[in-house]
């Protein structure tokens, strides 16, 4: 029975610690940027880690076509690969952030108890 009260605590502890990095984490992601491009590079949008659109840039020319359908595609496009590079950025953030962490274990303990099925 204490064996089980000592694996809440810690289980506890390795909680608060979580919850401090992800916090720190969060900050982290809003100073990230990254860059999804379109059409070689005549439309792009930048994003912060968190998927924040920072800014959005389309070519003069494409502006001067009037062929709205394509420039939609475009932005469309580019935001999509901005936002698939913040995925990324916040995967490797987050897989430095966990390193060290055994997550199993943590699973397991927390099922073992019977706090998660």
């Amino acid at each position: 029975m204490f064996k089980e009260f000592a694996q809440i605590g810690t289980l506890l502890k390795q909680a608060q610690q979580m919850q401090g990095k992800m916090a720190e984490l969060q900050e982290q992601l809003k100073k990230v940027r990254v860059r999804g491009e379109a059409g070689g590079g005549m439309v792009s949008v930048e994003m912060n880690g968190q998927q924040q659109v920072l800014s959005c840039h389309i070519d003069a020319s494409l502006l001067r076509t009037g062929d709205t359908e394509v420039l939609e595609d475009l932005v469309v496009a580019a935001t999509n690969a901005a936002i698939e590079n913040a995925k990324q950025a916040a995967a490797q953030a987050m897989g430095k952030m966990t390193e060290g962490v055994d997550m199993g274990a943590m699973s397991d303990m927390m099922s073992r108890l019977g706090l998660v099925k």
